[in-house]
């Protein structure tokens, strides 16, 4: 009856209504109880998925051994791997992640399948359906996340997929990249000579660096080795040279010559804090990397370069 306790055939409606994607408040109304009676018996009793034959016996365990002094249990008196999974979701939340979102990713991470249903989060999380979808949205634009269907049925489930932490690496280098490119057109809309213009020519060099690293190891790259070289060298004979007696002087073939160049040429944060120039007649040159300094910072370096300003 309303106001009692739940019974065994409460609990057979909660969990066929939880499984339909039924919102906690809509089952409270259903069985005429607070919607807070119904989410705490899920999140009592729904530990790796709320089954009403389960929670009728935990539940009759649970009166059996309470005694008439027996304190109440804290609230944070949970499993470890579900207390885990929470203090967890507050570490990703940290990094920027929804916090819904940063719980759903937990549950899926601490499950041992490594995939969960809607109505497997919602019973493990004690939240809507309606919170877990835009959860799961965020998630698999991420590509955090994964969408299947279940063999034989219609129900979504969703999965953490071992490359997972490598796709949103790779999403991550590409933004910036393109973060890149958007900042060094502004640049040239606005003109490099501008403070405007060389604030975010500054901005775009950083952030084609951080694109560069992240999606090369320079250290272990052969041809990004070969490139600091000549740019090394060019730095060293501190005027243009053509490829051809770059070649010749560092007694290279010159298609390794050209594979170098090319390399800083599509990967301009390789020579930072440099820029490799080609002229007209084909002779390479460094220079300093264009929005690394100011307006006014090169002017007031241009008295070292020229004694007599």
């Amino acid at each position: 009856m309303p106001g009692g306790r739940l019974t065994h055939e409460d609990r057979r409606r909660i969990a066929a209504w939880l499984d339909d994607g039924l919102p906690f408040a809509e089952i409270a109304r259903r069985l005429g109880r607070p919607t807070s009676t119904v989410s705490r018996e899920v999140a009592r009793n729904g530990d790796g998925g709320y089954r009403a034959d389960r929670a009728q016996q935990a539940t009759a365990h649970r009166t059996a051994r309470r005694g008439p002094s027996r304190a109440p249990q804290p609230a944070n008196d949970r499993r470890p791997a579900r207390a885990f999974a929470e203090q967890f979701a507050t570490l990703l939340a940290g990094t920027g992640l929804p916090r819904m979102s940063a719980r759903v990713l937990a549950c899926l991470l601490t499950s041992d399948s490594g995939s969960l249903t809607a109505a497997d989060l919602v019973r493990r999380l004690a939240v809507s359906p309606a919170s877990v979808s835009k959860a799961i949205g965020y998630l698999a634009g991420m590509d955090l996340v994964v969408r299947t269907t279940e063999a034989g049925g219609r129900r979504e489930r969703y999965l953490i997929v071992d490359d997972v932490w490598l796709r949103a690496w790779q999403a991550d280098t590409g933004a910036h990249a393109r973060v890149a490119a958007a900042a060094q057109r502004g640049a040239g809309i606005l003109g490099g000579e501008t403070p405007a213009g060389a604030r975010l020519a500054r901005m775009g060099h950083f952030f084609e660096w951080l694109s560069a690293q992240m999606a090369h190891s320079a250290v272990a790259d052969a041809v990004v080795q070969d490139a600091l070289t000549v740019v090394a060298a060019l730095v060293h004979v501190a005027g243009p040279v053509a490829a051809g007696d770059l070649a010749a002087a560092l007694d290279w073939s010159g298609e390794r010559v050209s594979d170098a160049l090319d390399a800083v040429g599509h990967r301009p944060a390789i020579a930072d804090p440099l820029a490799l120039v080609c002229s007209a007649a084909g002779a390479y040159a460094v220079i300093p990397a264009p929005g690394r300094l100011s307006p006014a910072q090169r002017e007031r370096l241009r008295k070292f370069r020229d004694p007599r300003a």
